[in-house]
């Protein structure tokens, strides 16, 4: 939902207009500027909640707020806390207003959803994201002035100083950082695995459902992997008529596969073949709007493009199986920790890793065709479950990753899908290898350690490959290195 700029310091509503511009695929309903005496707040809409009503920026007297996001709870708080207030709209954006204007910076701890905000109160400005970074944030300073964006290409207009704004904190002008989440669960103590599958079954059904939330259509990314297999099951049993969206090149597994998933369940299933020539023809956009060249992120970027572009023109809000593999031990390269302590340790780093890794790529690609992104099994208490079990129970090599998941819904889904391995959505979908094998031809070996070299000293980042340097290459293009080494992220699984 939408996209967010400004600055605190100073009116500048033409840098926000600009701003705003370049992240105008954000939010294609509409636009916003709101000059006040301590700065200026822009905003561009994707409209899910109360279509009619909140418009942004929103203000209530001297408080005035724009936001990225959604807040599943907002009915809830509203009942609980604001009884005593005549609520204006039917928004989740008034309830964080009315909130922070009651309990000030604690009210944070009080949301659930995914957000980035930033509201002036008087002269003060108090900035938050949401736990894991799902919602997107940067800032930056220039001539005394605070700068803050959705996107870097938007920051990077009025400043080179390019931060990422931490997930799980908050920032008030007053009083400084305050972190209010951490990925670290205490470890569960349960007694067998019937009860951490009743448990997992109870916690995913309540994330899928709270984020069927909205007054436009939703729909599901369905790779006919396991993550959004159940996800797609627990979408369809809370909502008619639920669109479901595959990609892949011809012949791919992830097609043939969802196909067979969404006969089961019944949905409007719509497919797009995709094939070597348009993934090529389609990559600088995907770069330019991941805003990384990590080559496992563009890898399952570019079928990400073509879902997203074919899902923007039925619905406007998607469900993907985003962060299963991290709560849950699903990559590959897990399954050679022998130490529980180690995997758990391994686990926990990178689901805190996931704002600028694959959060970023599932913000990033959405957003470009004005799609918002929901991930279920990101949901907190869904995080505290998976990361909170035991970790030995992960480590079982004779068994199938995730075998805890498998077995949870095994008696729901058809089992091609309960006992389909492990793949990257890149390699399900057909086209892992295409752009790999091509730089092989492009890049000699004296270019790559060059490049290598360089990157090496001057930004202490070792290029993993020539892919690598191959999408370095396109980011280039459009970005400047201080924009976005500072902040990239780097996939560990590829």
């Amino acid at each position: 939902m939408c996209g967010i700029a400004g600055v605190f310091h100073g009116q500048a509503p033409q840098d926000v207009e600009r701003m705003l511009d370049k992240i105008s695929h954000r939010g294609p309903d509409g636009q916003g500027v709101k000059s006040l005496p301590a700065g200026t707040l822009g905003h561009t809409r994707l409209a899910i909640i109360d279509v009619e009503g909140g418009h942004q920026p929103m203000g209530f007297d001297n408080t005035w707020i724009v936001f990225n996001g959604e807040i599943y709870n907002y009915r809830e708080l509203a009942r609980e806390y604001l009884q005593d207030i005549s609520l204006k709209t039917h928004s989740d954006t008034e309830v964080i207003v009315q909130l922070y204007r009651k309990f000030g910076p604690s009210a944070v701890s009080l949301l659930d959803g995914m957000f980035a905000f930033a509201l002036i109160h008087g002269d003060e400005l108090f900035m938050a994201r949401d736990p894991l970074g799902i919602k997107p944030l940067y800032c930056g300073a220039r001539d005394g002035k605070f700068y803050f964006a959705s996107e870097i290409k938007a920051l990077a207009l009025v400043t080179d100083e390019v931060r990422e704004f931490p997930a799980g904190h908050w920032y008030h002008s007053k009083t400084g950082w305050q972190a209010f989440y951490e990925v670290d669960p205490e470890i569960m103590e349960v007694d067998d695995e019937a009860q951490a599958i009743q448990a997992i079954r109870s916690a995913l059904k309540d994330a899928v459902q709270k984020r069927l939330l909205a007054d436009v259509p939703v729909g599901i990314s369905l790779s006919g992997g396991l993550d959004s297999s159940i996800v797609a099951m627990l979408a369809n049993a809370g909502t008619d008529h639920l669109h479901s969206f595959a990609v892949g090149m011809d012949g791919s597994e992830d097609v043939s596969a969802a196909r067979k998933m969404a006969d089961v369940l019944g949905t409007r299933h719509h497919e797009r073949i995709y094939t070597e020539q348009e993934m090529l023809d389609v990559l600088p956009k995907v770069i330019y709007h991941l805003e990384s060249f990590d080559p496992a992120l563009v890898r399952s970027a570019i079928p990400n493009y073509f879902l997203a572009e074919m899902a923007s023109k039925y619905v406007k809000v998607i469900l993907t199986g985003e962060g299963a593999d991290e709560i849950y031990a699903g990559y590959d390269y897990l399954r050679s920790y022998d130490d529980s302590e180690m995997l758990q340790k391994e686990m926990v780093e990178i689901t805190s890793a996931l704002h600028n890794t694959n959060l970023q790529r599932a913000d990033r690609i959405a957003m470009a065709f004005g799609l918002e992104a929901r991930v279920p099994f990101l949901d907190a208490k869904s995080v505290a479950l998976g990361l909170g079990l035991p970790s030995q129970w992960k480590t079982h090599r004779e068994k199938p990753a995730k075998f805890l998941l498998r077995k949870s819904f095994g008696g729901d889904l058809p089992d091609e899908i309960t006992n389909r391995p492990k793949q990257k959505f890149s390699k399900g979908a057909g086209s892992s290898d295409v752009i790999a094998e091509k730089v092989e031809q492009e890049i000699n070996d004296q270019e790559f350690l060059s490049e290598r070299a360089r990157l090496l000293y001057e930004w202490n980042f070792r290029l993993p490959n020539k892919e690598a340097l191959y999408y370095y290459r396109i980011l280039h293009e459009s970005f400047q290195d201080q924009w976005f080494f500072p902040t990239m992220g780097q996939s560990r699984s590829l």
